[in-house]
């Protein structure tokens, strides 16, 4: 075996307690404040997460107990009550600038329902884009969707057409301008 001359790195003093050039004794509660710093950037992390989320989508909302919510205090039932705009029953008088678009979502168990409503809304002027199955088919209540406030009054048309339902503005379905998911609460008229 090879033997080195010993140098002065060799001779260390008694009393120090480090191993290593590089360790120092470790403080007494310092592990506390690696894991405070950490809590705290998990907690902005959350926080800042949740409020982007709100930002993108308005359709979620995160509530507080005790706390009044900004359109709590803001809106009346009896500015939900009240249509804004009326049924537009001729789709002749649509103007063909809007681009509107009717998608039919069958969210009810009867099999090939949206094809028969697509079919009946082609026939009577309804400008369809496309008809298939929602994502689940327990859906109770019949619901027009319209993206854009401008196309409320199509709609209630819908609506005053199909005979069944009701209206909701939504960006959950950015596919189309107007979205019908149909419910159980919709029977084919024959």
């Amino acid at each position: 075996m090879a033997s080195y001359p010993k140098d002065r790195f060799d001779d260390l003093p008694k009393d120090l307690v480090r191993v290593g050039a590089h360790r120092a004794p470790r403080k007494r509660g310092g592990g506390w404040v690696g894991f405070a710093w950490a809590a705290l950037a998990t907690l902005v992390l959350v926080v800042g997460g949740f409020y982007v989320v709100t930002l993108i989508d308005d359709s979620v909302r995160f509530e507080i107990p005790g706390f009044p919510q900004a359109d709590e205090t803001s809106s009346s039932p009896e500015d939900e009550s009240t249509p804004t705009a009326l049924p537009l029953t001729d789709p002749a008088t649509i103007d063909p600038a809007r681009a509107i678009t009717i998608t039919v979502l069958n969210g009810t168990p009867v099999v090939g329902q949206q094809t028969v409503v697509s079919d009946t809304l082609t026939a009577a002027g309804w400008p369809i884009g496309s008809a298939t199955t929602a994502s689940t088919s327990d859906i109770e209540e019949t619901i027009v969707y319209y993206s854009n406030p401008a196309d409320e009054d199509i709609a209630r048309g819908l609506v005053s057409t199909l005979g069944v339902g009701d209206v909701k503005e939504s960006t959950a379905f950015l596919g189309a301008p107007v979205t019908i998911v149909l419910g159980s609460d919709y029977t084919p008229a024959g």
